[in-house]
C-alpha cells in the first residue's frame, strides 16, 4: 500500500472528498470451526487454512490462554522470553507446530516434559511431544527463547513487528503478523485465546499491554510489570510497549478501567483522549454495549504508517486524531469482539469501523451525509482504478485497498438500501450474535438479507463482489434517488 492505512481513514473523514490510494463464539474447549467453503486444517497441519496465508496459524489444537514472560533490556535489544500454551487437542497429535519468528529456541517442554522441537521456514516451530497428546486432552506448551526480536517489512502497512522508539524503548504492532515477532502462537483470528503477561525491565523503564493491569514489584533494579486480557482476543490484537510512560487512570462509568499510556513528547495527546469516554457511549449507542473489559490507549512518538486496533488499548502513531481515536475503538467491536474467519473478510473490520467515522460526523458535526456521498461518487465516478479494488474476495496483499474509502461508500450504500431500521438492527444483533467469536462475510451477507427482508445479492455483487461502478439501481439506493 502506497499511503498509511489509517491515515486514510482520518483524512476521508477529515475532508468531503476521497482519497484514493455464522458462529458465535465457540463453546469453552471446543475448537473453532471453519466456516462453509473453508478446508479444515489436517491435526499436523504449518497452517490453519486460511487461502491468503495458509501457513499462518496450525492445525491440531485450540488455545485457551498464553501466558507470556519476558525480560527486555533497551540498552542491548535483547529480549528473554519464557511463555506457556495452555490448548486443547482436537486430534491425536505426535507432533504440532507454534508460529514464531526468529530467536535462538533454549527449550521446549510438553507438559513438564522435554519435547524435541525444530524449526521450518520463516517462522514454523514444529514440536513433537515425548508421548503422543491424546484428542480432546488438555496440556501446556512451554517455550523458552532468546534473542533481538525482528521487524518485517509489509507492503501493504508498512513496519510490522517489534519497533524500537525514538527514546530506546521498543512497541509491537502489525497486522496480519505481530504477536509471533516476540511470542509463540497458533498465529491466526480464528483461535482468539486469553493472554496475560508479565514483563520485567529495568527501572525506571515501564511496559503497557492488553488488558487489565496488576501490580508491578521491583527488584535488584529491575521492575516487573503484569497484564491480563481474559477477554479472548486473536493474536495480532495482543502488544507490549517498553517505554518511559506517563500513565493516566480513570474508569468509564459502569467501572470499566481505563489506562492509558504516552510516550514522551506526545503528553499534548491527553486533550484528545479526554474524550474516550464520549466515543465510546457514542459508539455503544450504535453498536451495543461495550464489549472489553478494559479501556485506554497506547500514545507513541513515532510517524509510523499507521495506528492498530490492540484489544481494548489502542495503539496509536503520532499523527492520530480525533477521527482515528473514533476508529480504532469501534473496531472494539467490528474487529475485536467479532473476528474474521479468515483474511478475506476484512470488510467486516474496516469497513464498518471506517464508516464509525461518518455516524461520528453525522451525530457531532450534524453533516449530511447523503450529501457527502453524492459528493464523493462524483469525484471517483470515473476512477477505474478506484472501483477495481474489491471489498470481499480481493486477493492476498489487497486486503486493505479499498476498505477505507470505497468501504464506507459501500456501508453507506447499504444503509439506504435496507433502510434505518433494519440497518441499526444489523449493526446491534451482528455484534452481539458473534461477540467473542469469529464471522465470514457470507455469514453477514445473510444476516443481513434476513434482518431487512429482502433479496440484496444483487446489491452485494455490485458493491462488496465486483470491481466496477455499481449500476445506478444500487448506487443510488433509496432516498439516494433524489
Amino acid at each position: 500500500m502506497d499511503h498509511p492505512r489509517r491515515r486514510i481513514a482520518a483524512m476521508f473523514v477529515a475532508t468531503s472528498i476521497l482519497v484514493v490510494g455464522c458462529t458465535s463464539s465457540p463453546p469453552d474447549n471446543q475448537a473453532p470451526q471453519p466456516q462453509p467453503g473453508q478446508p479444515a486444517a489436517a491435526p499436523s497441519a504449518d497452517g490453519a487454512g486460511d487461502p491468503y496465508y495458509p501457513r499462518d496459524g496450525n492445525g491440531g489444537y485450540d488455545v485457551a490462554g498464553y501466558n507470556v514472560s519476558i525480560s527486555y533490556d533497551p540498552a542491548t535489544g535483547i529480549l528473554d522470553g519464557d511463555t506457556t500454551v495452555t490448548a486443547k487437542a482436537t486430534a491425536e497429535l505426535t507432533e504440532f507446530n507454534l508460529d514464531l519468528i526468529g530467536f535462538d529456541i533454549a527449550g521446549v517442554d510438553v507438559d513438564g516434559k522435554p519435547a524435541k522441537f525444530a524449526r521450518e521456514g520463516e517462522h514454523e516451530l514444529v514440536i513433537t511431544p515425548a508421548a503422543p497428546v491424546a484428542k480432546a486432552a488438555s496440556f501446556a506448551t512451554r517455550v523458552r527463547y532468546k534473542g533481538k526480536p525482528e521487524l518485517k517489512d509489509d507492503g501493504q502497512l508498512g513496519t510490522n513487528g517489534w519497533q524500537k522508539s525514538k527514546s530506546g524503548g521498543a512497541f509491537v504492532a502489525g497486522e496480519p503478523h505481530s504477536a509471533t515477532f516476540w511470542f509463540p502462537a497458533n498465529d491466526h483470528p480464528r483461535d482468539k485465546a486469553a493472554f496475560r503477561l508479565t514483563a520485567r525491565v529495568p527501572s525506571g523503564w515501564s511496559v503497557v499491554s492488553n488488558g487489565r493491569e496488576e501490580p508491578s514489584s521491583t527488584d535488584n533494579g529491575w521492575t516487573t510489570f503484569r497484564w491480563v486480557e481474559e477477554t479472548r482476543l486473536a493474536t495480532y490484537l495482543t502488544t507490549v510497549g517498553i517505554d518511559k510512560w506517563t500513565f493516566e487512570r480513570s474508569a468509564l462509568a459502569d467501572g470499566t478501567p481505563v489506562v492509558t499510556a504516552y510516550a514522551p513528547g506526545v503528553e499534548n495527546k491527553k486533550q484528545l483522549e479526554s474524550r474516550l469516554p464520549e466515543i465510546l457511549e457514542f459508539l455503544g449507542s450504535k453498536f451495543g454495549p461495550y464489549p472489553q473489559k478494559a479501556a485506554g490507549g497506547i500514545y507513541l512518538n513515532e510517524d509510523i504508517g499507521f495506528s492498530l486496533e490492540t484489544q481494548g488499548r489502542p495503539i496509536y502513531a503520532k499523527w492520530t486524531n480525533l477521527e482515528t481515536v473514533v476508529h480504532e475503538n469501534a473496531h472494539q467491536w467490528f474487529g475485536d469482539s467479532v473476528s474474521v474467519d479468515t483474511w478475506a473478510d476484512i470488510c467486516l473490520n474496516e469497513c464498518f469501523a471506517s464508516y464509525s467515522q461518518w455516524l461520528w460526523a453525522e451525530a457531532k458535526d450534524k453533516q449530511n451525509l447523503d450529501q457527502r456521498y453524492r459528493s464523493a461518487i462524483d469525484k471517483v465516478r470515473t476512477r477505474e482504478q478506484y472501483w477495481a479494488n474489491k471489498l470481499y474476495g480481493m486477493g492476498k496483499g489487497k486486503e486493505f485497498h479499498g476498505v477505507y474509502d470505497k468501504g464506507i461508500l459501500a456501508i453507506h450504500a447499504l444503509r439506504r438500501q435496507v433502510g434505518e431500521d433494519a440497518f441499526n438492527r444489523v449493526l446491534k444483533e451482528w455484534t452481539a450474535t458473534h461477540k467473542d467469536g469469529n464471522a465470514s462475510w457470507a455469514q453477514f451477507e445473510e444476516f443481513v438479507q434476513k434482518t431487512a427482508n429482502q433479496d440484496l445479492r444483487g446489491f452485494f455483487d455490485a458493491w462488496f463482489h465486483g470491481d466496477k461502478i455499481p449500476a445506478d439501481q444500487y448506487l443510488y439506493p433509496g432516498p439516494l434517488r433524489g
